[in-house]
């Protein structure tokens, strides 16, 4: 059983996020976090390696029919309309599985529907594909660009990006911890300074952005955390507690227990259901024991 974490680049309208749910099928959906002020769909689902790939590239086909990146307004950095497809290794012994699942699933999106795919992280095959940030720097425009100039090409799928669907991002790699930290001020300047004291050097293998929240009229440090055991939450939450007052913490996807050791008791993290967010259990409801659908997608 494999895990795959495709992020859509739409987090408001739920005709289309719910069909984007049903097309991912037969894969089991473990949770799904929707956010407005991101713009931005976040399914976590569940397969065998032989149902992953086509379920992914489904999606995918689903995603760019319905989602127009031209009329995206979020704020999360993106290129994409289905904008990165991790596949997820628990252990190393998964790691093969999940390489070819993700380059299966790349293959598909980029051959069968037409759509530039990157490959990152540790499967990319340019340098200046390893990281994510690079290629969503100056968003699908600058992309876009960049691809028509020549000085990238994608691994799979044309050579050109189209303005309405944009580019994929497909990787293989371990579980990480993306996880919002809320804060109780208005102060995008102060999210955006504390981020960049999180990330990496500040903190090993952490990625962090200050934002603001229309919708809730606040500002965030949104922090993925590629390393739970080197540098656990209570440790980001220390850090941001230090600059400025917190108001709630959220999980965008399930992640290890582990990543929790030593969470302030004080700290809400809402909507927080350890039967659905910690990804041990998660993965045992597949099995019969626990979150159903309809709790997957609270």
């Amino acid at each position: 059983m494999l895990v795959s974490v495709p992020n859509v680049s739409e987090g408001s309208r739920e005709d289309v996020i719910e069909a984007v749910v049903e097309a991912f099928a037969p894969a089991r959906l473990l949770r799904l976090h929707r956010d407005p002020d991101h713009g931005r769909s976040v399914f976590t689902l569940a397969a065998p390696q032989g149902e992953l790939a086509p379920a992914l590239a489904h999606g995918a086909q689903c995603a760019v029919r319905r989602i127009d990146l031209r009329e995206h307004g979020g704020i999360h950095p993106h290129v994409g309309a289905i904008d990165v497809v991790p596949v997820v290794y628990l252990d190393d012994d998964q790691r093969g599985a999940a390489c070819a699942a993700a380059l299966t699933a790349a293959a598909l999106i980029g051959d069968d529907l037409g759509l530039p795919v990157f490959l990152y992280g540790e499967l990319a095959t340019d340098p200046r594909h390893r990281e994510r940030a690079d290629l969503r720097r100056g968003g699908p425009k600058a992309l876009a660009r960049r691809v028509a100039s020549g000085e990238l090409e994608p691994d799979f799928g044309p050579n050109r990006l189209d303005g309405r669907s944009g580019a994929v991002l497909v990787a293989a790699r371990p579980p990480l911890v993306a996880f919002n930290v809320d804060l109780a001020t208005d102060d995008v300047e102060l999210a955006r300074s504390i981020a960049a004291d999180l990330r990496e050097p500040g903190l090993p293998g952490v990625r962090a952005l200050g934002l603001y929240l229309p919708a809730r009229g606040r500002a965030q440090v949104s922090v993925n955390v590629h390393d739970h055991r080197a540098v656990p939450l209570a440790d980001i939450v220390a850090r941001v507690r230090a600059r400025a007052p917190v108001t709630e913490c959220e999980l965008v996807a399930p992640a290890p227990t582990a990543a929790f050791d030593g969470f302030p008791d004080d700290v809400q993290l809402r909507d927080f259901d350890p039967r659905r967010d910690l990804l041990e259990n998660a993965l045992g409801s597949v099995a019969g024991n626990g979150t159903d659908q309809a709790q997957a997608k609270a």
